[in-house]
């Protein structure tokens, strides 16, 4: 992002406490005002003990008044300087605590409103990545140095405004090396933006590594691909260091080359300043004042170039997460049409009409799919792998949009319906199910949350799930987490077909419900199946034909084209793929 779109980014969460931003931004300017005032005072301080001294000397009878009345002052404006700052520091806390809260949380509702092809071609690590440790760098750039910038900006003002009412020869000298100063200072953060970038791009990927692997450890152990993985852990590692380690030394750089420029610079106001008082152009005991005084500004002045060069890592690594998480929230999320119709059920048939479909633009994997599936009716898809068979229930979904031709319910294309009566009205049973953090009952009710005990029950029941339930010491109440899950493969299974029945759509799809069970856990699942099945308008994708030998009608998908279809019986008297399919797996079991 550029400087005026990270500023905007920003400027749309930090304007909703702008109430708070003024009183805090009026705290910081008084209490820069009083700080930057107070060594002018110091200069008077310093002429007047020096015209003190001198008359204590020559006549022997001199006054402090004037300068304990000028202490008292100077000791007021640190006071007052010092509770603008703790005002401002305790109004920053507040603002950016809820910033920081309103990102994360319109991030992930963002996230969830994001369609499946997002989710598909983004990995889960490096999404992590961006509430984490993005969120984390966000948070600490506010927290720690919003009040910083603020005060600096307003100590730069007001330290030239001072220094060119004191004296403006003195304020050009102080002034000169600035130029020099700028340019040092715009070469070494686009040195370090640069790597700071990728950086955080590369621990986005390291992130993404490490949750693959830890995911997929049962399989990197049997394979014994243990040192395989560390080595490929070393080398995105050694990413993050390597641009980390440039990052830094290049942020690093800023901040004792400012000092460097700074103690050059007060070096050039004493020379001058006492040029300026030994040649007489000013009053000897005012210009030690002056030199007093200008010593302080050149200090303040380059003070907030230090602070920023200090804390310059950190602000990039904040800008760096702005841009990632901006990422997240300007992306696509799923559309409806305009005027998109609610459907109530699903009451004559689903119809397919020439649906062409591919992920990657030109490479199609569905080519004009063609069929019905009327109420009440059982419709199998079979055929091998990658022949587009989950590519059909995805569509259904509207997880993704057809190409080409057409997907309607009681003639109503579904590209015309609101997705969440679509969505309400389509039940999945997956190869792979979830459960989520909780109880075995909000599991089960998880689609339906305010279903009652005797509803998830009876779900239960149905799924042939409620016996073993039952025998667990709390019930329905067994808590499941990463840590605690009770549940073997199988009935996960049967918890998910559980969850769909209780929801009782229009319309149920089973992606390949038995594929990963032994024979005995699928023999439960499929009585499980058939009862939800009876009856209910079903879409079933399988890959065991003993599974679906009852199917009404049987498509028989290959290529993304389907090539034979029929009932069982008539598919087996074609003597042709599913035959030869059937006669294999029959031979197998």
């Amino acid at each position: 992002m550029t400087l005026k779109q990270t500023l905007g980014f920003f400027w749309a969460y930090l304007k909703k406490y702008k109430i708070q931003a003024i009183v805090m931004i009026i705290a910081l300017i008084a209490s820069n005002y009083f700080f930057v005032l107070a060594p002018r005072y110091l200069g008077k301080a310093i002429e007047e003990l020096v015209h003190y001294l001198n008359a204590f000397f020559t006549t022997g009878n001199a006054s402090l008044d004037a300068f304990h009345h000028i202490l008292r002052m100077m000791i007021l404006f640190y006071g007052i300087s010092i509770v603008g700052d703790f005002i401002g520091i305790f109004l920053n806390a507040g603002i950016s605590g809820h910033t920081t809260n309103h990102m994360r949380i319109d991030m992930f509702k963002k996230v969830e409103k994001l369609a499946i092809r997002f989710f598909d071609t983004s990995n889960d690590g490096e999404l992590l990545a961006r509430f984490t440790s993005d969120m984390e760098n966000i948070g600490n750039a506010l927290q720690q140095y919003l009040v910083q910038i603020f005060s600096n900006v307003f100590m730069m003002i007001g330290v030239i405004y001072m220094m060119f009412d004191v004296n403006v020869q003195m304020a050009l000298i102080t002034l000169a090396i600035t130029p020099i100063a700028w340019i040092i200072t715009i070469i070494i953060v686009r040195k370090s933006k640069k790597y700071a970038d990728l950086r955080q791009d590369c621990v986005g990927e390291l992130n993404a590594y490490i949750d693959e692997k830890i995911s997929g450890q049962k399989m990197i152990i049997t394979n014994g691909l243990e040192e395989e993985t560390v080595k490929g852990f070393y080398s995105h590692n050694d990413k993050v260091r390597a641009n980390s380690f440039r990052s830094e030394v290049y942020g690093g750089l800023l901040f004792p080359v400012m000092q460097g420029i700074g103690l050059v610079n007060i070096a050039m106001v004493i020379f001058f300043g006492a040029y300026l008082a030994m040649s007489g152009s000013v009053e000897r005991a005012a210009g030690l004042g002056m030199i007093v005084v200008f010593v302080q500004y050149s200090q303040m002045f380059y003070r907030p170039l230090t602070e920023v060069a200090a804390m310059y890592s950190q602000m990039q690594l904040a800008v760096v997460g702005a841009r990632r998480v901006k990422e997240i929230l300007d992306e696509t999320e799923e559309v409806e049409a305009e005027n998109a119709q609610v459907l109530p059920g699903l009451e004559k048939e689903l119809v397919l009409h020439d649906v062409e479909f591919g992920y990657i633009p030109g490479k199609q994997i569905l080519k004009k799919i063609n069929f019905e599936v009327y109420k009440g009716k059982m419709v199998a898809v079979v055929g091998p792998t990658g022949s587009g068979k989950t590519t059909i229930m995805n569509l259904l979904n509207r997880f993704y949009d057809v190409d080409a031709g057409a997907i309607t319910i009681d003639g109503v294309n579904i590209n015309d319906l609101t997705l969440e009566s679509l969505r309400n009205n389509v039940g999945i049973v997956l190869q792979d199910s979830t459960l989520f953090t909780g109880t075995i009952r909000h599991n089960i009710a998880f689609g339906k949350p305010d279903a009652t005990d005797e509803e998830v029950q009876s779900a239960a029941k149905q799924a042939h799930i409620h016996e073993f339930i039952m025998n667990l010491e709390e019930g329905y109440n067994t808590e499941i987490s990463d840590e605690n899950n009770v549940f073997s493969t199988g009935q996960k299974q049967l918890i998910s077909i559980a969850r769909t029945i209780l929801t009782n759509p229009s319309l149920l799809i089973l992606d390949e419900a038995t594929s990963n069970v032994d024979t005995v856990t699928e023999s439960r699942i499929q009585k499980a199946m058939d009862r939800i099945i009876q009856g209910r308008t079903s879409l079933v994708i399988a890959h065991r034909l003993k599974t679906i030998l009852d199917a009404d009608h049987i498509l028989v998908l290959v290529d993304g084209q389907v090539i034979e279809e029929g009932n069982h019986r008539q598919l087996l008297e074609k003597n042709g793929f599913y035959a030869e399919l059937y006669e294999n797996q029959f031979v197998l079991d």
